[in-house]
């Protein structure tokens, strides 16, 4: 794949925790100070990388299969399949309880797996990060028009 030949680099600031039905966001040590006043929100944004996928073949994927769409499939810019140049993944989670002390922020649920790398958080802001008339494709018609409370979890047969 071409590309402009820059780089650029992150590090995880954490891992995605599964215990049952518990799932936290557990951060590390030395980034725990950024969850100050983040309990003073409903919402995260919680931005993860897909490492079952981090391998080259992969990053050269761009058309998929679509999984919830028998027979359909789209570039990966078009759907949120985890194959695609870079493994950045984000997932909205309702918070249940931060703590900053030990680096916790336990979620509702979230489409990642047990330790997978967390690289960032963001609060929700319902005037950035809501659109008044967005459509969605029309593959997607039959979908809720607002995640669950108990959130959307994995695909049907994942861990």
């Amino acid at each position: 794949m071409e590309s402009n030949g820059k780089t650029y680099q992150m590090r995880s600031i954490g891992t995605v925790a599964r215990d049952g039905d518990s799932i936290r966001v557990c951060l590390d040590a030395p980034v725990r100070a950024g969850l100050k006043a983040l309990d003073t929100f409903s919402h995260v944004i919680v931005f993860w990388w897909a490492q079952r996928f981090d391998e080259p073949h992969y990053r050269e994927v761009l058309v998929t299969p679509l999984p919830y769409a028998e027979g359909r499939e789209s570039g990966v810019f078009a759907n949120r399949s985890p194959v695609r140049p870079n493994l950045l993944m984000s997932t909205v989670c309702k918070i249940l309880a931060v703590d900053e002390t030990n680096g916790t922020v336990r979620i509702n649920n979230i489409d990642a797996f047990d330790g997978t790398p967390v690289l960032d958080l963001k609060p929700y802001y319902p005037v950035t990060d809501r659109i008044r008339e967005a459509h969605i494709s029309d593959y997607l018609a039959d979908w809720p028009e607002w995640v669950p409370d108990e959130g959307i979890g994995l695909m049907e047969g994942e861990e």
